[in-house]
């Protein structure tokens, strides 16, 4: 897998992982809605994903899903499998995606072209003309 550009997946994972909890408790704290905590944690998994591997997006969005089935729907951190945490997983699954094709949209417009280099060919010299002429010794 190239990764060029990419923050790579041994530690673009655990920054997903510390993003989406972070965004999760700040969301919780902030707010009785469970909807805001979600927006925040699909932002921090498209963030993620703009910079890391695929596999770590797949993992911070598995992540946030968890985190959010477990704490946020579930007040007890047992998994919950309802309509509601199937869409949320639907949610963070486009965010993902979302942000890896703008990542890899921002890759391509800053990679950097070849330069094409011309060949330069420069101009013929003149014929040097000898201000003197050699006389021949006996």
């Amino acid at each position: 897998m190239r990764t060029e550009g990419r923050l790579v997946g041994g530690f673009g994972f655990p920054l997903g992982c510390v993003a989406v909890v972070a965004a999760a408790l700040a969301a919780k704290l902030a707010s009785a809605y469970p909807g805001y905590a979600v927006v925040a944690v699909a932002i921090a998994v498209g963030a993620v994903a703009v910079i890391t591997t695929p596999l770590a997006a797949g993992g911070a969005a598995a992540v946030g899903w968890a985190v959010l089935s477990g704490f946020v729907y579930s007040r007890a951190g047992d998994l919950v499998f309802t309509a509601a945490t199937g869409w949320v997983a639907v949610i963070l699954a486009g965010a993902a995606g979302f942000g890896l094709a703008a990542g890899t949209g921002w890759r391509a417009v800053r990679r950097e072209r070849p330069a094409v280099a011309e060949a330069v060919v420069p101009t013929p010299r003149k014929a040097v003309e000898s201000g003197h002429r050699r006389v021949a010794s006996l």
